[in-house]
Order: C-alpha cells, then sequence, then structure tokens
C-alpha cells in the first residue's frame, strides 16, 4: 500500500465511474487506466477477477512496482484463473504464462519463496522453480516443497519430491539429492548420485544408505570399506565399544535388575500357582531385549553352560535359543555364541539356533554370505518346526536385499509346505526379502494360495492364516496406486480372511502417506457392527489409521482422537487393536496423554484389551527408559501376580522399556522423518499383526514372532567421525526439533538444547547440530553416524562454548 502514489487510496468510491470509463476510453491511457482499476480490483473486484482481468490488459509494467500486496493477490487470481480455462478446455495459457514467468522471479528473490512454490504448484508448473534456485534460497523453497509434499495427492507428491531431487542435484548436494532419491525409491538416481561422489562424501554416502538398509549397491562397490559401511559391518563395534563404553552401559543386566522386585513389593505377592516355565520364558525375552546389541549377558553367553536354555519347555526353548542372536545383533562374528547350542539334537533347539543365526544377521550384509550357508542346510528339513524357523531366519537375514538365490531357496519350500503353519512362515520371509517390489509372481503366488486354501473346508482358519496376507502386503508397502492389481486380484477370496487381505494390503500400500480420503474410507470400516469372527479385518483398519498418519502431526493428532471415540463404542476386534495403533503412533515418544490412556485400559475387564494396551505401554517407551512407564509396568507386575499371561506380556514390555539399556529405538523413520525404513516397518508390521492374536500366538507357541521386532532395531546415537572413520569427540548441541518451514531469516531450529561430547543419544523428537564452526558435517541431517571435516574458514578457533539463554552446557 505505501508504494502506491495516495490519490489512489481515495478512488474506492469511483470505482464503477472508472471500469465504465475505461469501456468509452480509447487511445494510449486506456492500458494505463487498466493498471488502476486491476490495482483498485485487489479489494473491490475479487469476485469478477477484476484485478488479473484488468492487469492482462493495461500496460507491461512490471507487476512488482505495484507492491508486494498486489503481486500476492495477483497471484491467487492467476491459480482460479488457471482452475477455469483448464476446467473449460481452454488451451491458450500464453497470457498467463507471461504473468507467471514476471511474478515468480521476484517472489523468489524477496524471500517469498514459499508463496512463488504455491503458485507454480497451483498452475502445474512447479519445474519452472529450477530456473530461480540460488545458494541463497535453495534450502528455503527445498523445506517448503518437503512439507508440501507430505499433504499432496499421488503423483504430484513424487512429482513434488522430484522437482527437491533436481534442485539439489543442480546445487551439487549430493548427500541431501540421495536423501529424495531414496524417498522416490529411484534406483537409477541412487545409483548415478553414488557414483559421482568420491573420497569422503562417498563414505558418508555409503553410511546413508546402510543406515536405510539399501543394499542393491553392496556387491558393485570394488572397495572393501565401502562395502562393510554400506552394509553395516561396522556398526556393532562403534555402538558397543565407542557408544556403550562411553555412556558406562557394558555391564550386562539381568531380569531381576529390570523387574526391581524391592521396589515394587512383588515378594509379598507371590501367586498361589507359579507358572515357573512361562516365568522363564518372560525372564528369555526381557534378558534378550534389554541386553540387544552388547553380545553380552548372564544367562546364555559369558561361559553360560546352557542350564537357562533347558529350564524353558519345549517351544519356549526356540525363543531361548534364538535370543542369544538378539543379543549377538549386528555381530555376525559373534556367531559361535549361537553355534554352541547347535549340537544339540533336541529339535526345538536346533530351530531356535536357525532363528538366532537370521537375527545376529538382521540388517548387515557382508560380501561371504555366510548366514545363508549356515541356514541352508536346515531349510529342507524333515521337521516343520525346523523348516519353518530356518525360513523365518532367512527371511530376516536377508530383508529388503532381493537376492535371487535367497528367493528361489524360499519358493522351493513354499511349493512343498506341509502344513500352513509352514507355508506362512515361508511367505512372510519372501515379504520381508521382496518388500516394496510390486513382484508380479509372488503376488500371483500368495494369491492363489489365499484362493486355494479359502476353498478348503476350514482353511484359513489357522491363526497363521494372517501372515499369507501380510505377506502380500509387504510387497506393496508405500506403493499406494501401484497396489490395484493385487487388490482387484484379492476380489475372489471369500469369507473373514479375503477381507483381512484386503485390508492389510491396503493399509501397507498407504504407509505414511497421511491421505485423508483413505483414512475416512478406514474409520468407516472401524464403525461397522457384525459378528466378531466375521470382522477380524477391522483390527487391520484400527491398525491402518495410524499406519497412513502416523508421518504428520496433524494427521496422527486427529487419528488420536478418533480412536478415543473407538474404544468407547468399537467392537471387541475394534477394541483390541486402538492400543496397539496408539503405540505405533507415539512410537518410542512417551507422550502422557497416551500413556495415561494406555494405562486406563491395561486394567480392562477385557484381557485381551488389557494385554494389547501393556503391549502399547511397551511400544511408546521402546528403548527410552521412562521412569514412568517403569513405574505403571511395576505396578502392573503387582496387580497381574495371579494372572500368569498378563504378568508375561507385562514383563515382556518391561524389557520393550528398556530395550539395548535405553541406546536403541524401533522407530522407522529417519532423516527428520523424511524417509521409512522398508525392512523396520515390515518388521514392525509382522510383530503388531502377531499381536493382535496375544492368546493364540504370542501365549501360544508363536512367541518367537516377536523377534520380527528386531528388524525396527537401530542405535538412537548420533556419532561424530574424520575422515578416516575414527570418532572424534565434537561439540554437539541436542534439543527439541524446531519446524522453521516459511519462516523469515535464519531461524534456529533447535530449543531448549543441552550440550554434549559426541556421541550422544537422541531422543524420537530430538534434532542435532554441531556446536561450533571448527568442523563441517558432510550430511545435512545428524543423525546416525557422520563423518566431519575441518572448517578452514572456521571463526571458533580456541573458543569455549558459553551456556545461553536458549541451552545449557553440560560437560561429562
Amino acid at each position: 500500500m505505501t508504494s502506491v502514489p495516495k490519490p489512489l487510496k481515495f478512488l474506492r468510491d469511483q470505482y464503477d465511474t472508472l471500469k465504465a470509463t475505461y469501456d468509452k476510453l480509447e487511445g494510449e491511457n486506456k492500458s494505463a487506466l487498466a493498471d488502476i482499476i486491476s490495482w483498485l480490483g485487489m479489494t473491490l473486484g475479487f469476485e469478477t477477477r477484476d484485478c488479473l482481468n484488468y492487469k492482462l490488459k493495461g500496460t507491461k509494467e512490471g507487476a512488482s512496482s505495484w507492491g508486494h500486496e498486489y503481486v500476492r493477490h495477483l497471484s491467487m487470481e492467476i491459480g482460479n484463473e488457471y482452475d477455469e480455462r483448464v476446467a473449460n478446455g481452454v488451451t491458450d495459457l500464453d497470457d498467463l504464462i507471461a504473468l507467471i514467468d514476471e511474478i515468480v522471479p521476484f517472489l523468489a528473490t524477496h524471500n517469498a519463496e514459499p508463496e512463488a512454490c504455491d503458485l507454480l504448484l497451483e498452475v502445474d508448473m512447479l519445474s519452472r522453480i529450477l530456473n530461480h534456485v540460488s545458494e541463497q534460497n535453495y534450502k528455503r523453497i527445498v523445506l517448503y516443497l518437503h512439507s508440501c509434499a507430505n499433504y499432496l495427492p499421488e503423483p504430484e507428491d513424487k512429482q513434488t519430491l522430484q522437482v527437491i531431487l533436481s534442485i539439489n542435484l543442480k546445487m551439487e548436494r549430493a548427500a541431501e539429492a540421495l536423501f529424495v532419491a531414496l524417498a522416490l525409491d529411484d534406483h537409477e538416481q541412487i545409483s548415478s548420485i553414488y557414483e559421482a561422489a568420491e573420497g569422503s562424501l562417498r563414505k558418508q554416502l555409503a553410511l546413508i544408505l546402510g543406515d536405510h538398509c539399501y543394499y542393491n549397491l553392496v556387491e558393485d562397490e570394488d572397495d572393501e570399506e565401502l562395502q562393510e559401511l554400506m552394509g553395516n559391518v561396522k556398526r556393532s563395534n562403534w555402538f558397543q565399544n565407542v557408544l556403550g563404553k562411553d555412556l558406562d552401559v557394558l555391564d550386562p543386566k539381568l531380569p531381576e535388575e529390570i523387574y526391581k522386585t524391592d521396589i515394587s513389593g512383588d515378594k509379598k505377592k507371590l501367586p498361589a500357582k507359579t507358572d515357573s516355565a512361562r516365568n522363564n520364558l518372560a525372564a528369555t525375552f526381557v534378558n534378550a531385549f534389554v541386553n540387544a546389541g552388547f553380545s553380552r549377558d548372564k544367562l546364555m553367553t559369558e561361559g553360560a553352560d546352557g542350564a537357562w536354555l533347558f529350564k524353558n519347555r519345549e517351544h519356549g526353548r526356540i525363543s531361548a535359543a534364538a535370543s542369544v542372536g538378539l543379543i549377538c545383533l549386528w555381530d555376525p562374528d559373534s556367531s559361535n555364541e549361537v553355534d554352541k547350542y547347535s549340537y544339540t539334537k533336541d529339535e526345538f533347539v536346533k530351530a531356535g539356533v536357525m532363528l538366532g543365526v537370521g537375527i545376529t544377521n538382521v540388517n548387515v550384509r557382508t560380501p561371504f554370505d555366510v548366514a545363508f550357508a549356515l541356514i541352508a542346510e536346515n531349510i529342507a528339513d524333515e521337521t516343520p518346526l525346523v523348516q519353518q524357523c530356518s525360513s523365518l531366519a532367512l527371511g530376516l537375514a536377508y530383508a529388503g536385499s532381493s537376492k535371487e538365490h535367497v528367493r528361489e531357496t524360499l519358493l522351493e519350500i513354499y511349493d512343498d509346505a506341509p502344513t500352513l503353519e509352514v507355508l506362512a512362515h515361508v511367505a512372510l520371509s519372501l515379504g520381508f526379502v521382496e518388500v516394496g517390489t510390486c513382484d508380479p509372481e509372488l503376488t500371483e503366488l500368495f494369491v492363489t494360495s489365499l484362493v486355494e486354501k479359502g476353498m478348503e473346508e476350514n482353511g484359513l482358519d489357522s491363526p497363521f492364516a494372517r501372515y499369507l496376507c501380510l505377506a502380500l502386503g509387504m510387497l506393496y508397502l508405500g506403493k499406494q496406486e501401484r497396489a490395484a492389481v493385487a487388490l482387484a486380484a484379492l476380489g475372489v477370496v471369500k469369507g473373514p480372511m479375503g477381507k483381512y487381505a484386503v485390508m492389510t494390503v491396503e493399509t501397507c500400500a498407504y504407509v505414511g502417506t497421511g491421505d485423508v480420503l483413505k483414512i475416512q474410507q478406514l474409520l468407516s470400516v472401524c464403525g461397522e457392527h457384525g459378528e466378531e469372527a466375521d470382522s477380524i479385518h477391522q483390527a487391520v483398519a484400527v491398525l491402518g489409521v495410524a499406519l497412513v498418519s502416523m508421518r504428520e502431526p496433524i494427521g496422527r493428532a486427529m487419528a488420536i482422537r478418533s480412536f478415543d471415540h473407538l474404544l468407547q463404542y468399537g467392537e471387541p476386534n475394534v477394541r483390541r487393536a486402538v492400543p496397539l495403533a496408539l503405540g505405533l503412533l507415539s512410537l518410542c515418544t512417551p507422550d502422557i496423554s497416551i500413556m495415561d490412556t494406555l494405562s486406563k485400559f491395561s486394567h480392562d475387564h477385557n484381557a485381551d484389551v488389557a494385554m494389547s494396551a501393556i503391549i502399547g505401554l511397551g511400544l511408546i517407551g521402546a528403548g527410552s527408559n521412562n521412569s514412568r512407564i517403569a513405574q505403571l509396568l511395576r505396578g502392573l507386575a503387582s496387580y497381574y501376580a495371579k494372572e500368569p499371561n498378563q504378568l508375561f506380556i507385562v514383563r515382556f514390555a518391561q524389557g520393550l522399556l528398556h530395550m539395548g539399556k535405553g541406546t536403541l529405538t524401533i522407530s522407522p523413520f529417519h532423516a527428520d522423518s523424511l524417509l521409512v525404513r522398508p525392512t523396520a516397518m515390515a518388521g514392525l508390521l509382522a510383530f503388531l499383526h502377531t499381536c493382535f492374536d496375544v492368546k493364540g500366538l504370542v501365549l501360544g507357541k508363536a512367541h518367537y514372532l516377536l523377534y520380527t521386532l528386531s528388524l525396527a532395531m537401530s542405535p538412537r546415537m548420533l556419532m561424530l567421525v574424520d575422515e578416516n572413520l575414527e570418532p572424534v569427540a565434537s561439540t554437539v548441541r541436542v534439543g527439541a526439533a524446531v519446524d522453521v518451514v516459511g519462516k523469515a531469516g535464519n531461524p534456529k531450529t533447535i530449543t531448549g538444547f543441552q550440550t554434549h561430547n559426541s556421541p550422544v543419544l537422541l531422543g524420537s523428537k530430538d534434532r542435532a547440530e554441531l556446536g561450533t564452526d571448527e568442523e563441517i558435517p558432510l550430511s545435512p541431517i545428524l543423525e546416525g553416524v557422520v563423518i566431519t571435516k575441518p572448517n578452514p574458514a572456521s571463526k571458533s578457533k580456541g573458543k569455549k562454548l558459553t551456556s545461553s539463554a536458549a541451552g545449557t552446557e553440560v560437560k561429562k
């Protein structure tokens, strides 16, 4: 307004007169008058789009000379005019494009990059922003487009990410470009970006690929060191000898140290009938999860004589032997700890040892395929139990790898599977190996199996049938519309399991998309009323609401509100699944309101709902050592002291809470929630679908399926290393992440920070940044292992960091 001559402010009352005069006027002044009417049209002619229409009739004088507000208003009307012309089939858009080409550079160079992006998004010309990207504004443009992509429908979301990728490539930001290429799952671009990098940057890209569990380039890389970085071979060493030693958590813990019975007073409330085998099994799981990744414990390793193994009955010995694999997670060199139990002839121990070998090799790739050699010997065993555990072990060890020889081995067992249980385990493993590939051959195979089993009497009544459906869903994880073919084929599968399969594929396909229409569709399924046996698909719909909305905060908040109503009025299948969905929405994030809700339902009169709520408490506190949840679980252990089933679930939740002694996370998101690890999400889904039937599976003979959660486990650390991959104790600020999208200037990205020396633990809502400018990180996002190099332009050498109002320095 200030850039416009004052006389124009008094022309509002003459607006209609001016328009009439324009119609009668001839000569040079007509176009000048059109400019004036266009400016007045901002407030008086918005219904008839006078601002734009008269601008198009006016002089060729730049729109920017009339002020920023005028340009913004013009942008809005251009979007409306464009939509109207396209709807009416008008193809002549040259006048609008000329105006857009004038407005976008003005906005992009005057700190209004979001408005420039909005205008180009409105007219489907976002790629033109590439011409106006500079070193000064590209970060703001990229940040804004990332936030937009979360809310755009398919295929516009992928097109937006493609533009972000092009911007990063233009600005020669290889690490940022790699993150976006991974989000697009564009194998050609990933390979191109990686191959173009050299030296330390190439090492950093290898670390990013390893963190995302992307292994397609491991075999193509000739450099052994880069192979190890991409295959996460160094993860165990860094986790134990750097992070573990720095935090002083290397000493193994016993389950009794987690239970803390002296605090909760359990000793005074001994149960009338002690189910010792069930208690021992619970202790096995707690011991495995608490000591996960440290390769040492006091029950199964460190000179243990194997006595604890045989304190478990039959199927309990599977979980006991497999627990060694979880304790030695990411450490294939410690496989001798698992092997020492392989010489027994007990089929349960043999099955557990095979599963343990698979778990040890989770998310680790070496060129030698040791895991395959060990497991393949037993996968064709005559005993179905050994077959199914060996099959599952292969799936865990090679999740996300799409290895042809692993696939062929599993398909051989699939074709000759003697029971549905073996078939389901092999299908689940194939789902892990080929996650997100949309493989047409496997799609046809799984659908055919569902149709054939559905035609048999009680063919799909087994609780294991759900894994056939889940395996099919994993093939289309995050692929949205590409799952349409599979959904159409599933239409011929009759009965409750047919609905379960359709719902599973649909929810897997839209994981993390935030699709509002899909959430509404799933909520309508949750609201249906019918027989419990015919409504098992409703549990998947409830979980689907959480899966679709879990990545963006607005959808997550709305889903939590919807779940409050479902808990009150939903059918039993719905109420049973809601606590698990709440746990998923607040994974590894102990949110007080969700914690209180789950605490309330952990005392529910329905045992299934109560057990789901207890597992939900474990999920929201997983790996956090949260004291409030620990106190709640100790109270529940006293409350359920005489209920062995519920007590087992409480103990398992305690193991989850103290997972890795507080150093691990099971969140599938990384890179500031831009990326979803497909293998981690697959492991979470397998775990949650298992928990849909706690009594039939977890409390039955299939509790070892809880170990599928190992796929989602990763260190929640930030470790800085130099260019030779040696750890460096650099100053790091860790604080709550701040949303800076669209904010002017150079705002702070964290608040309430504390200053530590690397390595440091990161919470689910934490963000880190370097405390000084002495070093330059080679990754824009400080998570996991980040390589730094000296900053030649540093201004803070020799200066000590002082505390400020925003944060506090903490010296170790």
